[in-house]
């Protein structure tokens, strides 16, 4: 059976079809299935590895669209504020995702067996590639064994590096080296974004960020952009909007409240910079949020 077809009948069988079903079978392994198009839904990824085995997935970063379609992969370097969309889905044909961790002690080790030196420069944002019958083939070669533990507890180690290797040595290579590489451009900004993620509401300068990663403003400044599409600015405020809108559809908070705890002092300014991002005022959302009386037969989409 040719990889492709194989890899997305495993990921079908495991998970089945109806709605959005989303699994994690391993630690660092989700399997998607999507019976029909969504609009695009906000999220953060960390760095990550995911390849459509068919349909069409939209994976958007600061107004940049990157479409994968079957047979291709995403590769995400650090943890960014994106939105997410399945394009082309339906029930006789679902969308079908599979999506790997990255982890950068388990490709470090790897970067010495390469022969060829993490580049020093940043690269940019997201990246797609097409997906080689030697990727896709230890990928499929893990799903088989899913449900023989024995198999699974020896064989799976060497099947993820076989994966890593692959990822390494392909197109999108010094994209997954940099996530190895902790004392690159890549590793110093991800420190920044670590320090921006638990400290989103507090106020903050990009000199001290530039202090957090360790360079100095220009270069941070620079080297940010170059890795997130965005300035630092603009990646805090999609974290704090982001986080506002789970606060929002949680229906327990204002949208003063929400505003207030993710960092916004000026409630004009979160309601603005919350339409733009979402395309609707955060008291649209939050009037849309069921209350416990409007019953449970609804299923949110």
């Amino acid at each position: 059976m040719d990889p492709l077809d194989e890899l997305r009948a495993l990921v079908l069988g495991a998970v089945g079809v109806g709605g959005v079903r989303k699994v994690r079978v391993l630690d660092d392994i989700t399997l998607t299935t999507v019976d029909e198009p969504l609009p695009p839904r906000s999220a953060m990824t960390g760095p990550s590895f995911a390849v459509v085995a068919q349909g069409v997935k939209r994976t958007t970063l600061n107004g940049i669209h990157h479409d994968y379609h079957a047979g291709q992969y995403l590769v995400v370097p650090l943890d960014l504020p994106v939105t997410g969309q399945a394009l082309v889905a339906s029930p006789d044909a679902p969308l079908v995702v599979l999506s790997m961790t990255l982890n950068t002690h388990a490709i470090a080790p790897l970067l010495l067996e390469t022969g060829v030196p993490a580049k020093t420069s940043t690269p940019t944002g997201l990246a797609t590639s097409d997906a080689s019958p030697e990727l896709l083939d230890p990928v499929v070669r893990l799903l088989r064994v899913l449900d023989r533990p024995d198999d699974l507890r020896v064989l799976a180690p060497g099947y993820r590096r076989e994966i890593l290797w692959r990822l390494l040595t392909g197109e999108q290579g010094p994209l997954v080296r940099q996530i190895g590489t902790t004392d690159g451009h890549l590793g110093h900004i991800a420190r920044a974004i670590r320090w921006l993620r638990e400290n989103y509401a507090a106020p903050v300068s990009v000199a001290e960020l530039a202090k957090v990663a360790g360079m100095s403003e220009s270069t941070f400044h620079r080297h940010f952009r170059s890795a997130t599409s965005m300035t630092p600015i603009e990646y805090r405020q999609q974290i704090r909007l982001q986080r506002a809108r789970v606060l929002l559809a949680a229906g327990t908070t204002s949208v003063a409240e929400a505003g207030y705890l993710v960092g916004y002092e000026s409630a004009s300014q979160f309601n603005r910079e919350y339409r733009r991002a979402f395309g609707v005022s955060p008291g649209a959302h939050r009037s849309a949020v069921p209350t416990a009386s409007s019953g449970s037969g609804h299923r949110p989409r």
